[in-house]
Formats: C-alpha cells, structure tokens, sequence
C-alpha cells in the first residue's frame, strides 16, 4: 500500500511532465492515475477516488476521470489565486445540510480556515484556504461532484 505522500508525489510527477499515465499494482492494491487525454474529459465517479488519494483518477476497478479543464479565464478575476480540489469527490459548502456555509463571496479568509469539504469514499476532507484573502468566485455548486484539478474557489489576496 501507498501512503498518502507517494501517492501525491506520482500525481505530480504525472502533471508536471505531461504523461498519459500511470498504473501501479502491488500486493493487492492497484493505482491507476490518468493524465493529459486529447479527447474531451470522462464524467467523474466520486466513488472511484481512493479514501485518502488525491489522484485525477484512483480506482480498485472503475472507470477513470480526465482531469477537470480549468475554469475559463473570463471567470477568473484579475489578480485572484484560484484554489483547486485536491482529490475527486462531492464538494459541500456546509459541515451539515441544515448549517451555514462555511465562506460566501465577499468573505474574508485567513491561511489554514476551512472553506468547504470534498466527501470521497465515504471520508470527509476538509478544504482548506492557502492564503489569506477575499473569497472572490465559488466555482461548483453545492453537492456537485468536482474532479481533481477543478477550480473551487478564486480568492482575491490581501
């Protein structure tokens, strides 16, 4: 099995070098992590991602997912940092369905606050800001699946 850390660092290595991909097996575990694709992007399965992966695609079987195109760059506001999702998953805006969200457009935001949660395989993550700032853009809506890579948030610094 994988750690977390190896995990992410084949992740990186895949994206930062442009690869296709990556399939791994051992004892038991298989890894499958996709990159670049020339076709247009596969729909997610959020119950294809590894409970503490953070890969574009990581499944046990399954189908993979391409990574999420980036958000159009008329979206962006000049000058914002965007904030990606770090794993695939379900992205919430609130701990609970009856609570308040965690941030809304125009609230201020300090390195390390939790600005929402990515569910994967049952597991909860919590995202959180990693910089100071004014959210600026929520990108996906409440309980809509989110890909790895895919902006969340634009975050006008301060």
């Amino acid at each position: 099995m994988l750690t977390f850390e190896q995990i992410k660092e084949l992740i990186e290595l895949v994206a930062q070098n442009r690869l296709q991909g990556i399939e791994l097996e051992r004892s038991g575990f298989r890894l499958k992590i996709d990159g670049q694709q020339a076709l247009a992007p596969a729909a997610a399965h959020p119950g294809d991602a590894g409970a503490a992966a953070a890969a574009p695609a990581v499944a046990a079987p399954g189908p993979a997912a391409a990574p999420a195109p980036a958000a159009p760059a008329e979206q962006i506001p000049a000058g914002a940092h965007v904030l990606t999702s770090p794993i695939v998953g379900t992205f919430y805006r609130a701990p609970a369905p009856d609570a308040d969200p965690f941030v809304e457009v125009g609230s201020r935001v300090k390195k390390g606050q939790v600005l929402c949660i990515i569910e994967a395989m049952k597991l909860m993550n919590e995202i959180e800001s990693d910089v100071d700032g004014v959210i600026a853009e929520i990108y996906p809506q409440n309980a809509q699946a989110v890909e790895f890579g895919e902006p969340l948030f634009a975050i006008r610094t301060s």
